[in-house]
């Protein structure tokens, strides 16, 4: 794929989607463009991260390590980020991802992101307050189950079946 197919799938990505032209040219210029087989392991479960994989071509089963085995819990395709997280912080990959079928992706290594981000302050800041706003999202989602439980703690403790902490 060329260049300017590159950035353009960059582009795609919520996290790099306020990047302007001439910051995505560079990230696609320094990444690394890497192919799969079918069947072939882009990382496993418990490895650590050393950045973002976008999957440009094709489709990538995500799978967790169950009792006999592998088990697919989803499928990322072209377009997807595998490891935004990793991309920031140090961490490990959560489950196995295997191509299916040809697979393309573009390889944003830590290293280069951080140092992307050193040189544009603005990303940085763009960065913070995406993952502020999503944070904010996640925590309002979770009051109303943070108030339920509490419901079901005051009931437990009215009728009895919850043992006060003096026994």
């Amino acid at each position: 794929m060329s260049l300017a197919q590159d950035i353009a799938i960059l582009q795609q990505i919520p996290m790099l989607a306020d990047f302007a032209d001439d910051q995505l040219r560079l990230l696609a210029f320094s990444a690394e463009s890497m192919d799969y087989r079918d069947g072939m392991t882009l990382f496993d479960q418990g490895e650590r991260a050393d950045g973002g994989l976008v999957v440009a071509e094709g489709e990538v089963s995500l799978q967790l390590r169950q009792q006999n085995g592998f088990e697919e819990t989803d499928v990322a395709s072209a377009g997807a980020l595998l490891g935004e997280a990793a991309m920031l912080v140090d961490t490990v990959r959560p489950c196995r991802a295997v191509a299916k079928g040809h697979v393309r992706i573009i390889r944003v290594r830590r290293a280069l992101f951080k140092r992307m981000i050193q040189e544009y302050p603005e990303l940085a800041q763009r960065l913070f307050d995406a993952h502020a706003s999503r944070y904010k999202l996640t925590a309002g989602a979770l009051a109303p189950i943070a108030d339920r439980l509490e419901e079901l703690e005051q009931i437990a403790t009215a009728s009895g079946l919850r043992r006060s902490s003096e026994d």
